[in-house]
């Protein structure tokens, strides 16, 4: 592909503008030409503040624009996978922020689409660019391979939550313009009474499901096990899974606390990998890395910075959609594999319902 990739942008809320955009506004090799948004005071306002040439008022007119070729959305959880499917059916590539559907049915019209329409499909789930994440996963696959701290046993997933923008204090335009109404089709097994509680854990822990799968190489090969979710808030509790033969806990609930309490520790008969996760959008502060080796006369517990460490998350993952758009590499979150986590996580909140009654 010469010279630098024209990208399009759908939705003008806090990810956009507080995220997204500016970060798209840093990659020397991307354009960012044309922005599309319902409300059309916040879309010339957010336009103009970013110098964007274009603005549409609906994803579909942008969807119409030749000199785009790729489109990143966040919009309504919902909303945004029926916006990413038609993009996909015009031929883009779109990068949509998670979860990738609220339900199996939804996600698979998305996969649909993308075969349809030859677009291409990338997922923001940032923690597979979190540099501390990236060697995590090395790690992890190494001592795998080697042998060396033995059989890995068990995982654990710990996510309470806490103070998750860190004090960004990126500019945030608004309006009074209303949001923008969205109709929902939610899975028709779910009652009406935990749909909310369905959407609050889907939105948080499809990241957490999402990170286990890939720290242990896991594709489809995911299992339910067993699930205990609080019957009042349909959040807080554990859900146990058999992750490509590893037993692994998640851990949800949620802590009034002025930091990010989540970490992830992976346990071998003779050590750990351990990982903490930063506030989510605390710039220049990769996940930590931890390894501790009990399996050798001399115990050893090591911190490492991982390379490239100062670089936020939500920046790589968005330098890597350009990079594949642009080259033609597979993406590290493709569509055809955060399908797996949709299937998860209505597995997981079909037995919660089936055990309240």
């Amino acid at each position: 592909m010469a010279g630098k990739l024209k990208m399009g942008y759908v939705g003008c809320g806090f990810m956009a503008q507080k995220v997204h955009i500016p970060n798209i506004m840093l990659i020397e090799d991307c354009e960012l030409v044309a922005l599309a948004e319902l409300r059309p005071k916040l879309g010339e306002a957010v336009r103009e503040r970013f110098g964007i040439p274009r603005l549409y008022r609906s994803h579909r007119e942008l969807a119409e624009d030749g000199e785009v070729e790729a489109v990143a959305v966040s919009a309504h959880f919902y909303a945004q996978g029926e916006i990413a499917a038609d993009l996909l059916r015009a031929g883009k590539a779109v990068f949509m922020e998670k979860p990738m559907a609220i339900s199996i049915a939804q996600a698979e019209r998305i996969l649909e689409a993308e075969r349809t329409g030859g677009g291409r499909l990338m997922v923001g789930y940032m923690k597979r660019y979190d540099p501390g994440n990236v060697l995590v996963k090395d790690l992890v696959a190494r001592f795998r391979r080697s042998g060396e701290l033995g059989r890995l046993r068990y995982v654990r997933n710990h996510g309470f939550c806490g103070d998750w923008t860190a004090g960004l204090d990126t500019p945030m335009i608004t309006t009074e313009e209303p949001y923008p109404a969205v109709e929902v089709e939610f899975p028709d097994w779910l009652p009406e009474r935990f749909r909310r509680g369905y959407l609050g854990y889907l939105q948080q822990y499809t990241h957490n499901v999402n990170l286990l799968r890939w720290f242990l190489d896991a594709d489809g090969e995911v299992e339910v096990r067993a699930v205990e979710l609080d019957p009042e808030d349909g959040r807080s509790g554990v859900v146990v899974l058999d992750v490509a033969g590893v037993r692994a806990v998640i851990e949800s609930g949620s802590v009034a606390y002025h930091g990010w309490e989540e970490h992830t520790q992976v346990y071998f008969e003779g050590g750990w990998v351990r990982t903490e996760a930063p506030p989510l959008l605390l710039r220049g502060e990769p996940a930590t890395v931890e390894v501790y080796r009990g399996n050798e006369p001399e115990k050893t517990l090591t911190r490492s910075f991982p390379p490239d460490g100062r670089l936020w998350a939500y920046k790589a993952e968005m330098m890597h959609f350009a990079e594949c758009v642009r080259t033609g590499a597979p993406f590290r979150s493709p569509g055809t594999d955060t399908i797996h986590d949709v299937r998860l996580l209505e597995e997981i909140y079909r037995r919660h319902v089936a055990s309240v009654g």
